[in-house]
């Protein structure tokens, strides 16, 4: 049937765009070609969404889109004695078509994971007498708006967490983490500005780490599987035994993300922002704060952080350091202080650098005896 129906086929009618969202309407056309006279019956067109996931022979869907048309051919093809539209060969057809999608909020974005996906797309299906139905179809992405202004993703987010620790069953002190981030809202692009207090008072070096964890959750018939990745990371400095650190809005960028997903019932897709000490011989002390991926980015009305920075002048650049002399520079060979692996980090120890060579020889100074003082017995 193809071979003597080569083009047949779903065009919109603007194919530069590539995401719609509630509300809007989506057109275009289904093109037909003959590469020899065939005789039709019908042109049917119907669009559908829907959230789907599956899991071991196991599967569960949720409509979100449901639309049909019967296209019309009579106007464009002429009937036979029985009643059959006529297509004739060689020459090109085009029907149109067009819907409006639901209004906002109604819709659910489009998605694709591991085990199930959110997708929406237009189907054409061509019959003709005694024939199997040719199908064809486009999918469409949707995007349903998430503004990062709402009163709640404009709040602050913030966290403690302690662990005291052992040594073959010994105490060995206690490590404390605290966070805060100003906003839970963010979007592609945006810096997440991070301010934490580490305290390590165990004989243990820890290593202070932040990252944004992605989270997908599939749901079929009441069972739940939840995928966890770690997406991007910023790390600081050691920490030695009885030593403290703080960060003062140490800065993660978001990168590119689909936006959090929203209303749907069996598939979910949120954000968290990690922050947790690594600590060598035990489980990581891990604190998470909840995050949402939008569409439309922070305005900065509301913020703190901006009302904050909008105060008084900035602060003077840090003092130079080019007077220093080069053989004081650690640019020696590198020895690994101890072993830092997160399972999907690359296993890269922490370094201590031992600079080559000598260091600068001590100023001279010549030996000044009092002639009053008693003689020296060696």
């Amino acid at each position: 049937m193809f071979k003597r129906v080569p083009i047949f086929r779903v065009i919109f009618s603007d194919p530069t765009r590539t995401v719609y969202s509630g509300g809007a309407k989506v057109s275009g056309s289904v093109q037909l070609e003959a590469s020899s006279p065939c005789r039709l019956t019908h042109l049917r067109v119907t669009a559908a969404g829907c959230a789907r996931v599956e899991s071991r022979r196991r599967s569960q869907e949720v409509e979100y889109l449901k639309y049909e048309d019967e296209v019309r051919l009579d106007p464009v093809l002429n009937t036979d004695s029985d009643g059959y539209f006529l297509l004739p060969a060689g020459k090109s057809f085009s029907f149109q078509f067009g819907f409006q999608l639901p209004p906002p909020g109604r819709l659910v974005s489009s998605f694709k994971g591991k085990f199930g996906s959110v997708r929406y797309y237009v189907r054409a299906e061509l019959q003709r007498p005694s024939q199997h139905a040719l199908q064809c179809e486009q999918e469409f992405e949707v995007e349903e708006p998430l503004d990062v202004n709402q009163p709640d993703l404009l709040a602050p987010a913030a966290a403690s967490r302690q662990k005291k620790l052992t040594c073959l069953f010994i105490p060995d002190g206690q490590v404390s983490v605290s966070a805060q981030i100003d906003r839970k809202g963010f979007c592609e692009g945006e810096d997440i500005n991070i301010n934490a207090k580490f305290e390590n008072t165990c004989s243990r070096i820890v290593v202070p780490k932040a990252a944004i964890i992605a989270r997908h959750s599939y749901s079929v018939n009441g069972t739940t599987k939840i995928l966890r990745q770690k997406l991007t990371a910023v790390r600081g400095n050691a920490i030695m035994s009885g030593m403290c650190d703080m960060w003062q809005g140490r800065s993660l960028r978001v990168p590119k993300l689909k936006p959090t997903l929203l209303g749907c019932d069996i598939i979910k897709v949120d954000y968290a922002l990690m922050v947790y000490l690594h600590i060598p011989g035990s489980e990581k002390l891990v604190l998470e704060l909840p995050l949402v991926i939008g569409t439309i980015p922070f305005s900065g009305v509301g913020s703190r952080t901006s009302s904050m920075s909008s105060r008084g002048s900035a602060p003077s650049g840090p003092p130079s350091y080019s007077n220093i002399h080069r053989d004081l520079r650690a640019d020696g060979p590198r020895m690994p202080l101890l072993y830092d692996y997160d399972g999907d980090d690359d296993d890269v120890g922490l370094f201590i650098r031992v600079p080559e060579g000598c260091y600068p020889a001590p100023p001279a100074y010549s030996e000044v005896r009092n002639p009053k003082a008693p003689p020296l017995w060696w």
